[in-house]
């Protein structure tokens, strides 16, 4: 994921919409969006829940014990943030909704402390 970068132009509408976020919060949430489809026995549309989710395992595959840091550095510290990037990617025509959708749908889905901090037994990641 680090070589990856937005397209200038992408980032710059991001920028331009006052995104919070470092760039490297929207290729993390589009490498878990990438990270949950390789897991489903075929490609479908996600929920906001099914991407939290998702984007928690990632993070803590990743970068283990500093997974909340690491999420806090690039701007996400609740599930609602991962909801407005995606949100974001919308808007700038990355990404897709479907009729039903709802930023609300990824309104605390789980506690940032409890899911990385309480969540972590050394080697492996509780559910949260």
């Amino acid at each position: 994921m680090s070589d990856l970068q937005l397209a200038p132009d992408v980032m710059a509408r991001l920028q331009q919409n006052g995104s919070p976020y470092d760039e490297r919060a929207y290729l993390f949430v589009l490498a878990g969006l990438e990270y949950l489809q390789s897991r489903l026995a075929e490609r479908r549309h996600v929920s906001g829940q099914e991407v939290t989710h998702a984007c928690r395992e990632l993070a803590m595959e990743q970068y283990g014990l500093m997974a909340r840091e690491v999420l806090d550095h690039w701007g996400i510290r609740e599930t609602s943030d991962f909801g407005r990037i995606v949100y974001a990617l919308v808007d700038v025509g990355l990404l897709v909704t479907q009729p039903g959708d709802r930023i609300e749908d990824f309104q605390e889905v789980y506690s940032f402390e409890r899911a990385f901090d309480e969540g972590y037994v050394w080697g492996r990641a509780l559910g949260a």
